[in-house]
């Protein structure tokens, strides 16, 4: 079996880098918006549907210009860099709207870096591998979500809850992620061929009918799990203590760590269609869980489910939009499956925020349980047909 590229590992590390601080921040940014802030749960909904909706946006734009260019890195390095100079924005912020302004700034980065990114793994990875190459960045990406909400524990404990000076903190983990990227990610030997007009109806008709079911699969899951803001507020809900609300990303992030490259590997195997079905079932049951409970045992085990539904789906889903895009056109597809997911995670986030509420925290959870039902409903159709 043929080794992963240099690069796929340089992706990864760099991923964990930016995630250990990207991380630190999300897991204190709802207690810092509701508890020092006073937000409410619709204005979270809002900041954190349309921060990820628009780098969703920006990741349709900036996978089309990676394949006019012909050149993935440039982008990815400029994503990178605009999260990093982020940072500094949190601990600055004393409003809502100043957090809304560095999330949507960090949200930015991320957009111009995904979809150039991915499409950048798959042109350097044999076809046979990348269910591994995706699941082996996705994995190292997650352990810095893992090890980002452990520091934020740690810091809260030691800085006596002092969540500005943790957010400080955050901005050196971001810069360390540039510089590894700067240095050691590559372009292929052989470029993409450049794309006059990308986006032409022309060239999004060669994308066919395959890769538009992807994308229509990813968007109702995307509905049926919203943020991860409401898992953390849930668990501050039922009783969590501040400093160790960081546990729930932790416990969500381990899980999703220790699944995704063997299902990279499973998928590469062949068996995509049951780690679809698998992973819509953990996500149904962890809904229902955390629905329903009023233990934070359950809570947290309903994280676990929300846990294996991410390893088992999300770099499935990388692999296979890279299978079905041709690769003169794979940034525009990365970038167009992105942009769908986003506009969906946009409707998710403010729909849970309002029913939350409006109706308790039950109602948000059930609803993505429906929406999850759904997507099992069209994944046996498609299977069918």
């Amino acid at each position: 079996m043929k080794a992963l590229p240099r690069t796929v590992l340089a992706l990864g590390v760099t991923s964990l880098l930016m995630d250990v601080s990207s991380e630190l921040v999300h897991s204190l940014l709802p207690v810092f918006m509701t508890g020092v802030l006073g937000a409410s749960m619709l204005a979270v909904g809002l900041v954190e549907g349309v921060s990820e909706a628009t780098a969703s946006i920006v990741k349709m734009f900036s996978g089309a210009l990676s394949d006019r260019l012909g050149r993935r890195k440039p982008l990815v390095v400029l994503g990178y860099a605009l999260a990093a100079v982020s940072k500094p924005l949190f601990p600055l912020a004393g409003s809502v709207p100043l957090v809304l302004g560095a999330r949507f700034l960090d949200r930015i980065g991320k957009g111009i870096r995904g979809a150039p990114r991915d499409a950048l793994i798959a042109d350097i990875t044999p076809p046979e591998r990348r269910g591994a190459a995706y699941g082996l960045r996705q994995a190292l990406d997650t352990v810095g979500a893992v090890l980002g909400p452990l520091a934020a524990i740690g810091l809260m404990l030691a800085l006596a809850d002092d969540i500005r000076s943790v957010l400080w903190i955050a901005v050196l983990p971001a810069l360390l992620a540039v510089a590894v990227l700067a240095v050691f990610v590559a372009e292929p030997e052989t470029p993409p061929a450049k794309v006059a007009n990308p986006v032409s109806l022309t060239n999004l008709g060669q994308l066919g009918g395959r890769y538009a079911w992807i994308v229509a699969l990813a968007a109702v899951l995307t509905l049926a799990r919203f943020s991860e803001a409401f898992l953390i507020l849930r668990a501050q809900d039922l009783g969590l203590a501040i400093a160790l609300v960081p546990l729930v990303l932790i416990v969500m992030n381990l899980v999703y760590t220790a699944i995704a490259y063997p299902a990279g590997l499973a998928a590469d195997a062949g068996r995509q269609r049951a780690l679809l079905v698998w992973g819509i079932g953990a996500l149904i049951g962890a809904d229902l869980l955390i629905a329903a409970t009023a233990s934070l045992p359950l809570l947290f085990a309903g994280i676990v489910l929300w846990g294996v539904h991410m390893g088992l789906t999300q770099s499935l889903l990388s692999a296979l939009v890279a299978d079905a895009a041709p690769r003169h056109l794979r940034g525009t597809a990365f970038g167009v499956f992105h942009l769908v997911s986003g506009v969906a995670l946009l409707v998710a986030s403010v729909l849970a925020g309002w029913l939350w509420g409006a109706f308790g925290a039950s109602a948000t959870f059930y609803t993505g349980a429906g929406f999850a039902v759904i997507a099992a409903a069209g994944l046996v159709l498609f299977s069918k047909k």
